[in-house]
């Protein structure tokens, strides 16, 4: 059986203790031989054997030296956006900061510090700078134990392809553990790649916007950043989400998705189709459908669509004189005279006649679909239509009302409102940055609803990339997914790669995405798109095994000691015998409980298919005091910055 070489570097360096030894019998020797004590072709051979003894010795103490002076950890690192676009100059990789590729010695390292006071082994700050190391380890109020990352003495800058966070990135971890600040490296780097890039962020970090804003201000033209605010609307842009489509059917899928999680099947369908026969009835007058129109013909009935709908019918299949047919003329008669029912009060006379000659006196094969929904819709219940719509219209409420309203259904008639209207084609031919701050402290409703629906319209865009190929790379990165995942971000997971947008999705835990989704099993299935993971601080414990068992399983060895003693009642039987015996078993590649106590800004990650890394993300700080036209001189690291895989620094 293969069995890997057993270390346990977490004890005294006696090897340094054997170098002097060596190193004063090599002296001995040599001066013995000098003064003629011992003969010389004695001596010499002598001396020569003990240094290169006393040399192997001495490297064997350093080694373990430089293993426990690591157990201090890494502090915390502040680069500036100039400064990380040295460690970011080849745009086909991905900078995940600096750290190390974790391997099974790793892992049985951090097992044996399991077993002891990590305390014990550590070496005094000027020890750290004689071995080549920063004497600035982790400060002991820094949240997280330094061990974990001190694993391994040389650190190096982690750089990996472009090409394998096609299949989307899953971003971990509980409250300022650093997710923002992982986002801040990846957003960067997207900028600078000239990505379009689009970041929907429900809670409105500050620092996210601010690194986001500084990187367009480096690297992109001036007018690339944009910005959407619910609370602050003059300051942004209005967005269009009804704009693009190539199916009228599209618009009634997108308004779907915004509807609550929870409804029933039966509601959501009919849902979809209120929203359908409104939308086909507007693209047949040739008006532009937006989430105003939608919510007035929803909410106060479909009869001014069907009515301009039906005139517009009878004036292509009866001419201009269309009222003046016999059938017609009575009709309206009847229904002025008030011997029609109406179904309900905002039906107008003309309007009951109009409907009466469609079904009694236009022949099947002339009638027309779009007709057919809205006649069906006129005629259901009304009472029993406000019931079945009754979890549509609360959500289309919300984004059409006040200056939200005018920020999502833009006029484009409106001289009186200069913001720009933006749309999702007009982002990506133009290659903007648009930063979506959706406010869901205030109005976690309204924040949903508006990610959702943006989610949606992103979806429907990458379904047009997918047929008719797109114009630029989307960088796509989601803030507290579980705040508006939906099934177009699923979709946008499963088969956003094959249509150039590249996704990153964080979140805090799994039961707050299977809370969203309605069960444990359907969070898995939706994070089981990410190809990706990394995963900083955890402290829940589903989540800590969703990520270990992500990172999979490793050999293990174990000493186990055995010592027995016996005697008999005659005076000298004693007997006694002491064994020792390695042991190897399978265990988690990264323990469970290591997550919960990893630093800010450490994290485990599992990515390229397997790989796993362990790394710690710079703070990038878009306003450190450097001149914009000077490039700032990278930070060193600790060891000579070199890429995993071989790709260079």
């Amino acid at each position: 059986m293969l069995m890997r070489r057993y270390e346990m570097p977490w004890r005294r360096a006696y090897e340094v203790y054997a170098a002097a030894v060596w190193a004063s019998a090599m002296l001995f020797f040599a001066v013995t031989g000098g003064l003629g004590l011992l003969p010389r072709q004695l001596a010499l051979p002598l001396a020569g054997f003990c240094l290169a003894m006393g040399v192997l010795r001495l490297a064997q103490g350093v080694h373990t030296l430089v293993l426990r002076a690591s157990l201090s950890g890494r502090g915390i690192q502040v680069l500036s956006t100039r400064a990380v676009a040295r460690w970011t100059e080849k745009p086909d990789a991905v900078f995940l900061g600096f750290g190390f590729e974790w391997r099974p010695v790793h892992s049985q390292r951090l097992y044996e510090l399991a077993k002891v006071d990590y305390r014990e082994f550590t070496v005094s700050p000027r020890l750290l700078q004689v071995l080549g190391y920063d004497a600035r380890p982790q400060p002991d109020a820094e949240i997280g134990l330094p061990y974990i990352h001190g694993v391994e003495p040389r650190e190096v800058a982690l750089h990996r392809p472009l090409q394998n966070f096609e299949g989307g990135t899953l971003l971990v971890g509980t409250t300022q553990s650093g997710k923002g600040v992982a986002l801040a490296n990846l957003v960067t780097q997207a900028v600078r790649r000239g990505d379009v890039v689009i970041v929907i962020d429900p809670k409105n970090s500050r620092r996210l916007k601010r690194v986001t804003q500084r990187a367009c201000e480096d690297w992109r033209e001036p007018d690339t950043f944009l910005e959407f605010h619910p609370a602050f609307p003059e300051a942004g842009v209005r967005l269009d989400f009804t704009f693009n489509w190539q199916k009228p059917t599209e618009i009634a899928s997108r308004i779907q998705s915004i509807m609550p999680p929870d409804t029933a099947g039966a509601f959501s369908a009919f849902g979809w189709d209120a929203v359908n026969v409104v939308v086909q009835g507007l693209v047949e007058l040739e008006e532009r459908p937006n989430l105003v129109k939608l919510t007035k013909y929803i909410e106060g009935g479909i009869e001014p669509v069907l009515e301009a709908t039906l005139r517009r019918f009878y004036e292509r299949l009866l001419g201009a004189g269309w009222r003046d047919q016999p059938e017609m003329k009575k009709l309206l008669h009847d229904a002025h005279r008030g011997n029609m029912k109406r179904p309900s009060e905002a039906a107008s006379a003309d309007l009951l006649a109009l409907v009466a000659f469609y079904e009694h006196h236009v022949p099947q094969s002339q009638r027309n679909k779009v007709l057919d929904a809205q006649v069906r819709t006129f005629r259901h219940n009304r009472e029993h239509y406000q019931k079945i719509t009754a979890n549509l219209l609360p959500v289309l409420s919300m984004l059409t009302s006040g200056d939200l309203g005018r920020s999502l259904s833009p006029d484009p008639f409106d001289t009186g409102d200069a913001r720009p209207i933006m749309n999702f084609e007009k982002i990506e031919r133009a290659g903007h940055v648009l930063y979506m701050c959706l406010d869901s402290l205030p109005d976690p409703s309204v924040a949903t609803a508006i990610g959702a629906l943006a989610l949606a319209d992103l979806a429907a865009r990458a379904g047009m990339r997918y047929n008719l190929g797109g114009y630029r790379r989307i960088s796509l990165f989601v803030d507290e997914v579980s705040n508006v995942i939906n099934q177009p971000l699923i979709e946008i997971l499963n088969k956003g790669a094959e249509g150039g947008i590249f996704t990153t999705c964080a979140m805090q835990t799994l039961a707050d995405l299977a809370k969203r989704l309605g069960s444990e099993d359907a969070a898995r299935m939706a994070l089981g798109n990410l190809n990706n993971l990394i995963a900083l601080r955890s402290k829940d414990r589903p989540t800590q095994d969703f990520v270990v068992e992500t990172f999979g399983k490793t050999a293990i060895h174990s000493v186990r000691v055995g010592l027995s003693s016996g005697a008999d009642a005659h005076l000298g039987d004693f007997s006694s015998s002491y064994s020792t015996q390695l042991t190897e078993s399978f265990e988690e590649m990264v323990p469970a409980d290591v997550l919960g106590k990893l630093p800010n800004l450490q994290y485990f990650a599992s990515v390229s298919g397997g790989r796993i890394i362990k790394g710690r993300f710079p703070i990038v700080d878009p306003d450190a005091d450097e001149p914009r036209a000077t490039r700032a001189a990278p930070p060193k690291p600790n060891r000579t910055p070199a890429a995993i895989a071989g790709h260079p620094s």
